[in-house]
């Protein structure tokens, strides 16, 4: 780490924090050369896969195109912004953990209605009808059936 101020290329960690939303950790240094002090912050590099979507197209991951169909789908529902955040999250992770370059939108949306599922019901059937393609009513039907017969077994 080159000093900001003189460009000297040796310092010594005087102080480590973790910073406040625990996802950094925060170093005041001082150059061995000049004797200044200054900040560095060292985080986290996080790769995340390309999305293989279902024509066979590739695209960079993007958490805002999950959480804008779950803010769809959540829509005049009882469920808060950090409850959809944090859904955005566990799809995010999820995707980070397959440890592959690509992973298919498939995955990524099985994951969105896992978790839609737990949560709301009507959320869910809102989700799926689009990720699904409902053609007709009778699909809509079929999926609010399998919906009400798994929440007879919980």
């Amino acid at each position: 780490m080159k000093c900001p101020f003189c460009h000297h290329g040796e310092n010594r960690v005087i102080d480590s924090r973790i910073s406040k939303d625990g996802s950094a950790i925060r170093r005041r240094r001082e150059c061995l050369g000049c004797g200044k002090r200054f900040t560095t912050y060292e985080v986290v590099e996080e790769v995340l896969p390309m999305v293989v979507k279902k024509d066979g197209r590739r695209e960079p991951f993007d958490r805002m195109k999950i959480r804008n169909g779950l803010l769809k789908a959540c829509e005049k529902r009882p469920i808060s912004i950090d409850v959809i955040d944090g859904i955005v999250d566990i799809v995010e992770r999820a995707c980070q953990e397959t440890q592959g370059n690509e992973v298919p939108t498939s995955f990524i949306g099985e994951r969105v209605m896992a978790e839609l599922h737990a949560l709301d019901g009507v959320a869910y059937v809102r989700f799926a009808s689009v990720y699904r393609q409902f053609r007709d009513v009778n699909d809509f039907l079929e999926e609010l059936k399998q919906l009400l017969n798994a929440n007879k077994k919980d």
